[in-house]
């Protein structure tokens, strides 16, 4: 017996009506009229329409002709006059055909319309009897046939795996999708004017490289054919921007698209947006008080407020709290991590405490794994996590009271963290140092330690001057501002597994 399919009578009828929309397609061709149309000249938006036109009343029409384009969303009435909505990229708006006119040529044409269609529309605006702006339509043309069915308007498109897939028709059904991005767009407009009127020149670095550096993580590999080598997408700009400090350039930054190749959350994806911001003369406390500035000026651009809800918790952007990272372990635990004097007594507070940590941790890399399990959740209004230790920051500058941390900073947000900075590690022999330190612990199984990169040292070796470093992870600023629960969501095409 043949199984049954269960999806048949959908998939059937999904073919009907796939079908249906090429035959009018060929009815359109039989009339002469181009169904994948070419340009046309729009002259109001129709969010400007409604502006424009919010005073009209009674039975008075707009002297001026409009010309608008946009997308079919509704069609009601097939007698001698229908009403329809248009959408276009910045509202919807009524439309309105009539027989009379239209003629019985073009108005055959409408007939043969589709939700979902694409077209461009000549009239003059009114206001129907309830009171709605209205278009009427004198004129129109097809600009492009939609051979495929939007979601049924009643329940959209909510299935977010489809979603993230077609994140076209996501951006048609659910116009929220749309403001999204476009404050995502605010914010990053918002960086770069605070940042360019601070005298920051904004550069470009390559994605590939023969180094995967400037972060603990693992990279992508790729291969280059005429090179015959092997080379890495880039999991950090910060190297590259250290140098140009080096060179010069004393306020650099970098906004770009980042990879590692590691899990993926409602917080990560394998490719993201970030920022790196170096100051030449700054230190740490220097690129706390940018990051502060920079939230603060993002969340007035797309909040018009510094008290902004994210699932249900209200963040107040207004203070930024600082506090050590063994401060916060001991006020969280009461363990006092930095009194160790051995890596015996750092394993045994953890364990103590229910900490767990490699066996190839030391006294810093055991705080650290104590502050991930204890204290990072915890952390829901702006928090700055300073003096983390040397072990686990290998291009920071050692603290000048204690050299078991740097001056280092991280910035915590509902328990997430949004960005990592630090006075920049300027002594080549230190630093050479460190990535020896950090090719040990990849020999003893940490597969995100850094590797070493000889041309690095050889730029510190010319002299880098004093500076501060900061990066910002753009994705999840956006998700802040926006109070999307998933990376995915402020991704307009996140990474996604292939449908076999």
């Amino acid at each position: 017996m043949a199984e049954k399919n269960e999806n048949a009578p959908v998939q059937e009828d999904m073919n009907e009506l796939l079908k249906v929309r090429r035959d009018k397609l060929a009815a359109f061709r039989e009339m002469g009229v181009a169904p994948f149309g070419h340009r046309f000249e729009v002259s109001h938006h129709n969010a400007r329409i409604l502006e424009q036109y919010a005073g009209l009343e009674g039975e008075a029409e707009s002297e001026e002709e409009v010309s608008i384009a946009g997308r079919l969303m509704a069609i009601r009435g097939h007698g001698k006059a229908s009403f329809s909505v248009l959408m276009d990229r910045t509202s919807r708006i009524q439309i309105y055909f009539k027989l009379d006119v239209l003629g019985e040529e073009k108005y055959k044409q409408f007939k043969l319309l589709d939700i979902g269609d694409i077209i461009g529309v000549k009239g003059h605006v009114f206001r129907t009897r309830r009171g709605e702006l209205t278009v009427r339509v004198d004129d129109f043309d097809l600009l492009s046939k939609s051979l495929r069915p939007l979601p049924e308007k009643f329940h959209g498109l909510t299935d977010t795996e489809i979603r993230y897939r077609q994140r076209y028709v996501d951006l048609i059904m659910n116009p929220e999708v749309m403001d999204t991005f476009i404050a995502r767009t605010n914010i990053i407009k918002s960086i770069r004017n605070y940042l360019d009127s601070r005298d920051f020149l904004e550069v470009e670095t390559p994605v590939l490289g023969t180094v995967a550096g400037g972060a603990a993580a693992r990279p992508f590999i790729t291969h280059h054919n005429t090179l015959d080598i092997d080379m890495y997408l880039r999991i950090a700009t910060e190297l590259n921007l250290k140098r140009l400090v080096v060179g010069g350039m004393e306020r650099v930054y970098e906004i770009g698209r980042v990879f590692r190749n590691e899990g993926m959350d409602v917080r990560h994806n394998p490719e993201f947006t970030s920022i790196e911001i170096y100051q030449a003369y700054a230190d740490y406390n220097d690129l706390m008080d940018v990051t502060e500035g920079i939230v603060r000026d993002a969340a007035m651009a797309v909040c018009g407020s510094l008290q902004v809800d994210y699932q249900g918790t209200t963040i107040d952007y207004s203070s930024f709290k600082r506090i050590s990272m063994n401060d916060a372990v001991k006020d969280a635990t009461g363990k006092d991590f930095l009194s160790c004097e051995t890596v015996e007594e750092a394993r045994k507070m953890a364990d103590e405490i229910g900490v767990p940590y490699e066996k190839h941790f030391g006294i810093g890399g055991i705080l650290n794994a104590a502050f991930e399990e204890k204290v990072e959740e915890t952390l829901i209004q702006p928090t700055f996590i300073t003096g983390h230790p040397t072990e686990i920051s290998p291009l920071a500058k050692r603290n000048p009271e204690d050299p078991r941390i740097t001056d280092r900073f991280e910035c915590f947000v509902y328990g997430r963290e949004l960005a990592n900075g630090f006075t920049e590690l300027n002594d080549p022999i230190d630093q050479e140092g460190r990535f020896l330190d950090q090719l040990k612990q990849r020999e003893a199984g940490d597969d995100e330690a850094h590797m070493m990169d000889r041309d690095f040292i050889v730029a510190l070796e010319y002299g880098l001057p004093p500076t501060g470093g900061l990066g910002i992870g753009i994705d999840r600023l956006v998700m802040f501002l926006t109070d999307s629960a998933s990376i995915r969501d402020v991704l307009l095409f996140p990474t996604m597994k292939p449908i076999e």
